[in-house]
């Protein structure tokens, strides 16, 4: 049997001591650690595709949020953050200047896909929408240096003396002299002034407000735009409201659904009646087929002994707008109605919302949509350029300009 070195025995077992006492404080440090950052691991959020369902902690399934940032659970995709975290997000958080950034980044719509911009639009749905008081008041100072709505939206004595040579928006070899006629049925001066309302709801028609549940929002408005005589009856009322302070009409639906009022005259004066004390807003004078059946809209309503107000945009007001968004990256051969309110609210309003506006032929969450609330109808190819002016607003709401809605109210 051999002989063992006592020494040898000693130096093994202090050895294993120390490497035991390391494995402890190391475990210690790393228990430490936990305790005290494990908190910001939490707040901080994870990022993770939920796209593919994947689960975190306790919560199953996919997420998705409501047009307010509030997050919900569900079968659609959402997008691509995720904060563990309830409700929306404060504007000045560093995720949501991250995420309102990515969209300012885009400079122009061709420089990305259209899923990748909905990607973009629906992950800043987690974050709360407030206006940015500097970035409203300089774009604000623009439109009042360019266009001037509280003094020149509509054709007014004021703005328009007895008299006047006027020029037309497009025909603008022709001339419309105000005769002492035509002059009487002008305002006196504009009726609206300056950030006269709180609170403005400009309301397009398209099929992103069907199912949205948002008319209550829209009615609870301080005063409302719509565009182009739509439906709002009792069977679109949920989503679209009810509430109707200005409401445009296009002299075409007047030429195809009335009959230019030449026999049609009690069944228009009808349909204007479900839009209560809404004033109506024609362009009486973007081109020379438009004037006779514009004014003859004054006529009709004065026959019926309506008090609805009828006036008629100035066209220098919608030729400084069309040149303004064209500098914008706005072309094409004219600008939406949809786009000249929201235009004239960001300067009668302090705070402008949107709602029905929405450019493309599918949804953020990349569904089919038709193309109005209430039918498919397709306006012609190439005549308004609607996907460019929803990048624009898209923009804007990044900005906190103006905020759109393109979700579910509640």
């Amino acid at each position: 049997m051999g002989y063992a070195d006592p020494s040898s025995s000693r130096d093994l077992l202090g050895n294993r001591t120390l490497f035991f006492i390391f494995i402890c404080a190391f475990a210690l440090v790393t228990l430490l650690q936990e305790i005290l950052y494990g908190g910001n691991y939490i707040k901080r959020g994870l990022q993770f595709s939920w796209q593919s369902g994947e689960e975190l902690g306790n919560w199953t399934g996919i997420f998705n949020f409501t047009d307010d940032g509030a997050v919900k659970t569900g079968s659609d995709a959402g997008g691509r953050y995720f904060e563990f975290y309830e409700g929306p997000m404060d504007f000045n958080s560093s995720k949501c200047l991250q995420l309102r950034q990515d969209i300012i980044n885009v400079k122009v719509l061709s420089m990305v896909k259209e899923t990748e911009l909905f990607d973009r639009w629906k992950s800043l749905q987690i974050c709360k929408w407030e206006m940015n008081v500097t970035e409203a008041n300089t774009f604000k100072s623009q439109l009042s240096r360019c266009c001037n709505a509280p003094s020149f939206l509509f054709t007014t004595q004021k703005n328009t003396p007895l008299g006047t040579k006027l020029r037309y928006e497009v025909d603008t070899s022709g001339i419309f002299q105000i005769s002492p006629e035509i002059f009487k049925i002008f305002p006196k001066e504009m009726p609206y002034y300056r950030s006269q309302f709180k609170k403005c709801a400009v309301v397009g028609n398209g099929g992103i407000l069907k199912n949205s549940k948002c008319g209550k929002e829209i009615d609870n408005a301080d005063f409302v735009f719509r565009c182009n005589l739509p439906p709002i009856s009792a069977k679109y009322m949920a989503d679209v409201g009810m509430k109707t302070d200005v409401v445009t009409i296009n002299p075409s639906i007047i030429t195809e659904r009335f009959q230019k009022l030449e026999k049609w005259r009690k069944p228009f004066y009808d349909v204007l009646q479900g839009y209560e004390n809404a004033s109506i807003l024609l362009p009486a004078f973007y081109n020379t087929r438009n004037t006779d059946v514009s004014i003859r809209v004054k006529y009709v309503l004065d026959d019926f002994a309506s008090q609805q107000s009828v006036y008629y945009f100035h066209p220098q007001y919608l030729i400084n707008v069309s040149r303004f968004w064209l500098l914008q990256g706005v072309r094409a051969k004219r600008i939406s109605s949809g786009l000249i309110l929201v235009t004239a609210a960001l300067e009668l309003c302090d705070e402008v919302h949107l709602y029905g506006f929405w450019g493309f032929p599918m949804n953020p969450s990349g569904i089919f949509i038709t193309h109005h609330y209430y039918d498919n109808v397709k306006p012609r190819p190439g005549f308004h350029a609607m996907p460019s002016e929803i990048f624009n607003f898209i923009h804007m709401h990044s900005k906190g300009i103006l905020r759109v809605h393109t979700g579910t109210c509640f």
